[in-house]
């Protein structure tokens, strides 16, 4: 039986990579975003093209309403939700001293909380069906935190505990959740960043290169076929920060 996916935050850099493999993998994709409409349309026709079809849904789901809007729009379509991956959020650069009510709000809000109500959302639904699985994109800053990202690496790792906890809630009901902590990933995030600080990190990293959008989606792949694997949270970071 065909499996059935939301991604939220799908319109671009790992949340993209991640719809568009699972969709040619026949995963029935709902590919969620919110303001970058034009990248989704286009995600949209480039998969067609290849005769794959994914449907793509404008939702905030930092809000309760919409984010059950998009999770009702999947079950009326397709009846069921086997797989969530959490991958909407934004980033914050700034002095811890500089950031403000409103920087929490957003971050907080994007990240973290967009997490909790998508997860308890489905899993109305994969409780029924006595199978689910979640997969949270969370980052390395959630485990050892980032200087000049400290909102950023906190919402992270609340999205590392919401992980854990629900793993040992879920269990007895057979859905898996999953955290995968990306370290520096080739995406529109590394803009903040000059050359010659990207160069300067590479230089910190055993591999010496940055991480791919596919070396994530990869990582999705296997947790998604995986059927023992529950509350762990693994870092995909060339070697970055091993713990």
């Amino acid at each position: 039986m065909e499996k059935i996916a939301i991604v939220t935050g799908a319109s671009r850099g790992i949340g993209r990579e991640i719809a568009k493999n699972l969709s040619k993998n026949n995963i029935k994709v709902i590919a969620n975003y919110n303001n970058s409409e034009k990248e989704a349309i286009e995600l949209k026709s480039k998969l067609e093209k290849e005769n794959i079809k994914i449907d793509i849904f404008k939702a905030d789901v930092s809000k309760r309403e919409e984010a059950r809007n998009l999770v009702k729009y999947t079950v009326n379509k397709y009846g069921k939700v086997d797989i969530l991956i959490n991958n909407a959020g934004i980033s914050e650069y700034k002095l811890f001293t500089e950031e403000t009510d409103d920087d929490w709000n957003r971050v907080i809000n994007n990240n973290l909380y967009s997490a909790f109500v998508m997860s308890q959302e489905v899993t109305k639904n994969m409780i029924q069906n006595k199978s689910g699985c979640i997969i949270n994109i969370s980052s390395i800053w959630g485990l050892v935190g980032g200087a000049l990202e400290v909102i950023y690496s906190i919402s992270k790792a609340g999205m590392d505990g919401l992980t854990k906890g629900l793993a040992k809630e879920l269990g007895p009901s057979n859905i898996r959740v999953n955290s995968i902590a990306p370290g520096l990933i080739q995406t529109n995030m590394n803009n903040i960043f000059s050359e010659k600080e990207i160069n300067d990190l590479k230089g910190e990293i055993p591999l010496n290169k940055l991480g791919e959008t596919i070396d994530i989606s990869k990582c999705v792949d296997w947790l998604i076929e995986d059927n023992y694997t529950t509350g762990q949270i693994i870092s995909i970071n060339g070697g970055w920060v091993i713990t």
